[in-house]
């Protein structure tokens, strides 16, 4: 019997690692791509063509013609949101009704989730997480605790079902204090948006779906949102999102098995940032902090939001590659280090009692980085089309990472076109 593979993709820092792109770089390979967790928080951004496009739950796949994309159970969907991107993209030519399926088992972002998402993070004062807003938090809280509404719902009894979540939340955010809302226009859209995927959408049981998909023979890349430091049980808690962002949740949030797991593509910046509150041992406060934001265009995708800046941090990366089985790395964003006379990358933490460490400590405050320095290589890579091309101090510095995390860079990032994208031998 043919035996498919099913290849993972995700994020090794703090999220907005450039997934996106990747996703697209690598799509020619596979049959299906399908998302496994996260909501419309996670912006990935393509660029291609002098057209920019931001996804936030529609797989990235979506633009290579005649592939499946599925988003997967493990996804919270905003239908009002969805069908805005979606309707975005159906104007720019793409065909997504044949082509993206949506798993049964997705949990629904109702309006009073955005609400009671808002009241928590008021009732938190000073200790606030930062989240986006969006509702997901919320929407991960109903699903565990067994009350949540899903995409399958839409299928029967859909109006009193909703009814009944309605009323519920609405007795929380009463108990909250909040009263700050008004969601009747938002209402109306999500119920156009819930109309919009039940007319237009394949509905699907997205686990069957999968393992037909592998059973004859075909390949699926598995994409991940947001990045390792943020998943629930093994990020930076609780500065974190609400589900398993790790390759892991690729078999939770789709149903697959895990010995079905073959590449595991780890994706990382040259450099790393954050967004939202938390801890973020490399965080630069200076001039060079600045600097990169700028150079790299550091702006959320979906938010807008300023995202915090700093080296790489090679402890933390040396976890995630650890709890992901990473097999290959993808370096993004290499070039916005062109200019910079010393590029820094942290080797240990030094902890409080003057110890230092390589591994990730349990609480990351506390951590000091202890730093390596590089020569800049003051080249402008952007119009590179071979490795053969790189300087030397660049590839000091990429050797360098490949030791330290002990795996290959197998692809490195020069720029946010499809095109500034080179392939290592």
């Amino acid at each position: 019997m043919n035996k498919g593979k099913v290849d993972v993709l995700l994020g090794l820092q703090w999220g907005d690692e450039g997934k996106g792109k990747v996703v697209d770089v690598l799509t020619p390979k596979y049959d299906v791509i399908a998302r496994f967790q996260g909501g419309p928080n996670a912006g990935h951004t393509l660029e291609f063509e002098g057209q920019k496009y931001v996804l936030r739950s529609i797989p990235s796949g979506i633009f290579q013609g005649g592939k499946v994309n599925i988003i997967g159970n493990g996804v919270v969907l905003a239908p009002d949101l969805f069908m805005q991107e979606a309707k975005e993209l159906e104007k720019s030519g793409h065909d997504l009704r044949s082509r993206l399926h949506i798993s049964k088992k997705a949990h629904l972002i109702m309006p009073t989730h955005r609400v009671l998402d808002a009241a928590i993070e008021a009732s938190k004062g000073k200790n606030k997480v930062g989240t986006t807003g969006k509702g997901i938090g919320p929407t991960y809280t109903d699903k565990v605790s067994r009350n949540g509404l899903r995409v399958g719902d839409i299928l029967d009894g859909f109006k009193e079902k909703y009814e009944a979540h309605k009323a519920a939340h609405l007795k929380q955010i009463a108990a909250l204090g909040y009263t700050d809302f008004d969601i009747t226009e938002v209402e109306k859209t999500w119920m156009e948006g819930i109309e919009y995927i039940f007319k237009n959408f394949q509905i699907v049981d997205s686990e069957h779906e999968i393992n037909n998909v592998l059973r004859s023979g075909k390949d699926i890349l598995c994409e991940g949102a947001q990045g390792t430091m943020l998943d629930v049980d093994f990020g930076s808690y609780p500065f974190v999102t609400s589900s398993n962002t790790i390759c892991a949740g690729a078999c939770i949030g789709l149903g697959i098995g895990p010995n079905r797991i073959g590449n595991v593509y780890g994706i990382m910046k040259a450099y790393c940032t954050r967004v939202g509150a938390g801890p973020f041992p490399t965080e630069l406060f200076d001039e060079t902090g600045a600097k990169i934001r700028d150079l790299g265009h550091e702006y959320g995708a979906v938010t807008g939001r300023e995202r915090r800046c700093g080296w790489c941090d090679l402890v933390q990366l040396k976890y995630s590659v650890m709890i992901n089985g990473v097999t290959e790395l993808i370096m993004m964003k290499s070039d916005v280090l062109d200019t910079f006379p010393v590029i820094k990358a942290c080797v240990a933490y030094e902890l409080p009692d003057g110890t230092q460490t390589t591994e990730l400590p349990y609480e990351l405050y506390d951590a000091k980085p202890v730093y390596k320095e590089f020569k800049g290589w003051n080249v402008d890579m952007t119009k590179f089309t071979s490795e053969d091309q790189f300087p030397q101090e660049f590839n000091d510095y990429v050797n360098f990472l490949e030791t330290y995390l002990e795996t290959p860079i197998k692809i490195v990032s020069i720029g946010p076109d499809r095109e500034q994208t080179i392939i290592r031998k």
